[in-house]
């Protein structure tokens, strides 16, 4: 994931923002989880990934680079699960786009967990419904235009 961190950066650009979702040790209701595992609809993860991407650089037509990366398979409790990093010249659009790259992520791209916690076994508390990337709303900061792979390259290789 440090490789992401570090692709992101580019020259043209003052701010790098990478958020990583990590798993924890709870969820609501559920105590004692141990770990994690993330099935995916692979054939279509991609494909949404790349829409994500596009979707950032059509609304925030300054970043330089983003990196969107979310395991499969089982997750040891304080690895990371999912990572977007995002660049730009100046830090609101790098907030604003890594922001809409997770929320999109989790919203868009069918992927699901398991967790595994004192009591038992289960998949997520909810269904997830899954929609499209451009159902997706920008988050509104207020004062900034509110807006995943690369626009010029291919993320690392994780």
């Amino acid at each position: 994931m440090v490789e992401a961190s570090e692709w992101v950066v580019d020259p043209s650009c003052g701010g790098v923002v990478v958020f990583t979702g990590t798993a924890r040790d709870h969820s609501v209701g559920r105590d004692g989880v141990t770990k994690l595992e993330y099935e995916a609809y692979e054939s279509q993860v991609v494909p949404r990934l790349d829409e994500i991407a596009t979707a950032i650089f059509d609304r925030w037509n300054t970043v330089g680079k983003v990196v969107l990366l979310h395991r499969i398979g089982e997750v040891p409790l304080t690895e990371a699960a999912v990572v977007v990093a995002v660049s730009a010249p100046h830090r609101a659009d790098a907030f604003e786009a890594a922001r809409f790259g997770i929320d999109t992520l989790k919203s868009t791209v069918p992927i699901w967990k398991r967790e595994d916690w004192s009591e038992g076994t289960s998949w997520g508390r909810e269904a997830q419904h899954i929609v499209s990337v451009e159902s997706v709303a920008p988050v509104d900061s207020g004062d900034a235009a509110t807006g995943l792979l690369s626009g010029k390259d291919s993320p690392p290789a994780e």
